[in-house]
């Protein structure tokens, strides 16, 4: 479906979307108007709470989203200088996610659009991590290939057209930043330790140790992380037992190189079977320094146009939701006040 000028705007003005995310443990709102022009961006994080379980505690994330939402939309509207008469819609993550916590977002937005008259629309919340590329790229436009790696997802999607996906491979186990937590704790760096990998692996040797890269028969893009975590992990136990002093250092950089491999070159083989021209990343791994550099690299060298978001979009927020709900919107998806939690939408559903 092409965007025209037309569809971006009403009979008023701009298409402006507040969109609420609390699928995990940040507590997010923004207004962004057009799909691409990020009016604010207010973002609570729960790290310090949960630092002290080396991870996140569904029913702890919970309450402090109960706690902090009214007050992340009250300011994501101020900072935007909106009120609820200027918006267009209420865009809301509504899976997948921790239920828990998901619900505190829903329960919200269900709340404003009965009390203004606004329609709601529900957003998956990996589409949001996809859309986090148009921000910054308002000329990207499907049909591209999406690598979208979080704590919870790995995925190569092909976006088809507007709210149209296909999932070309998928993890069979762990999610990459999964595999990423449990080494970190494995290491004894502390939560979250997906950047405290990236940042050790920076002082390290990335082949220091051959860690194996597992491929899939019959499977060329999907993922399993499940070996790759039990080789690092056989590997620090093997070294105690031998009274071998481990470098941390070129563990955490030989494990990253290993994940970035796999990652970076399924991705790119996706695109090439496909005929893709456009590679985009996205996700809470998209922050990571080594698979940023790689996807980029790799991109240039096989000739592809390459999209990926800022830091600040590739962590969960609320200006992808936002930007997702918009072109939702557009495609005429609207959600009712029954609209619920599903903590295990897959991309392509709607709540």
């Amino acid at each position: 479906m092409e965007m025209t000028e037309e569809k971006m705007k009403t009979e008023d003005g701009d298409i402006v979307i507040l969109g609420i995310e609390s699928s995990c443990d940040e507590t997010a709102a923004s207004v962004v108007a057009s799909g691409c022009e990020v009016l604010s961006n207010v973002i609570h994080s729960q790290i310090p709470v949960h630092t002290l379980y080396g991870g996140v505690v569904p029913e702890i994330a919970s309450r402090e989203h109960v706690k902090r939402i009214n007050q992340v939309i009250r300011k994501a509207l101020t900072d935007a200088g909106k009120t609820l008469q200027d918006l267009t819609a209420i865009a809301v993550t509504a899976g997948p996610g921790l239920v828990g916590p998901l619900l505190v977002g829903v329960g919200a937005a269900k709340a404003i659009a009965f009390a203004s008259g606004l329609p709601l629309v529900g957003v998956n919340h990996i589409e949001g991590h996809i859309s986090a590329n148009f921000i910054e790229h308002p000329d990207l436009a499907p049909p591209f290939i999406c690598l979208v790696a979080s704590g919870g997802h790995s995925h190569i999607v092909l976006m088809e057209d507007y709210g149209k996906y296909r999932i070309l491979g998928q993890t069979r186990d762990d999610a990459a930043g999964e595999a990423y937590d449990k080494v970190a704790r494995a290491l004894g760096l502390p939560y979250p330790g997906g950047p405290k990998v990236d940042q050790l692996a920076k002082e390290g040797n990335p082949d220091a140790i051959p860690f194996p890269r597992a491929k899939i028969d019959g499977s060329p893009y999907d993922f399993s992380f499940s070996g790759l975590k039990s080789a690092v992990l056989n590997y620090l136990n093997g070294c105690e037992m031998k009274n071998i002093p481990v470098n941390k250092a070129d563990v955490a950089a030989s494990f990253q190189k290993a994940v970035v491999d796999v990652l970076t070159e399924h991705t790119f083989r996706a695109a090439e079977d496909h005929g893709a021209k456009t590679v985009c990343l996205a996700g809470g791994v998209a922050a990571n320094s080594s698979l940023r550099a790689a996807m980029e690299a790799e991109a240039e060298k096989r000739g592809f146009t390459y999209s990926q978001p800022s830091l600040i979009y590739c962590t969960d927020n609320g200006a992808m939701i936002a930007t997702a709900g918009y072109y939702a919107y557009l495609n005429g998806e609207r959600s009712g006040l029954s609209l619920n939690a599903v903590p295990n939408l897959k991309i392509g559903e709607r709540a």
